[in-house]
């Protein structure tokens, strides 16, 4: 049993969309603010998008308009949807949540690749 499990990636033409999933802990899903970051090689992880038990989201201003995050709570899991993908969007995208109780946890990450 993982604390996070990501699906959901894989290889898309320019243009296309994929859409991620994390399954999350039920302990920590309640109680954790989630996230989605990504990183290519030879780059520093950085932040894509996040949502709260409120439903508040924000995001990485490139995927902004293009990347939507969203949370099924009965599922315990959130989900990155993608669209208009582009080249640069290609890196490892993990998942992550955070709460006081708890401290930040991670996925393994799963491998998303946009070329021709």
């Amino acid at each position: 049993q993982e604390a996070l499990a990501e699906s959901g990636g894989g290889v898309v033409r320019p243009g296309g969309s994929l859409r991620l999933s994390c399954a999350v802990s039920e302990d920590i899903f309640g109680v954790a603010l989630m996230g989605w970051y990504r990183q290519a090689p030879g780059q520093e992880r950085e932040f894509v998008a996040s949502i709260d038990n409120d439903d508040r989201t924000k995001y990485q201003g490139s995927v902004r308009g293009r990347f939507t995050i969203s949370r099924d709570n009965p599922k315990a899991t959130v989900y990155l949807q993608m669209n208009s993908l582009k080249p640069e969007d290609t890196a490892h995208y993990y998942c992550n949540a955070n709460s006081v109780n708890y401290g930040s946890s991670w996925g393994r990450g799963t491998q998303v690749t946009v070329s021709s």
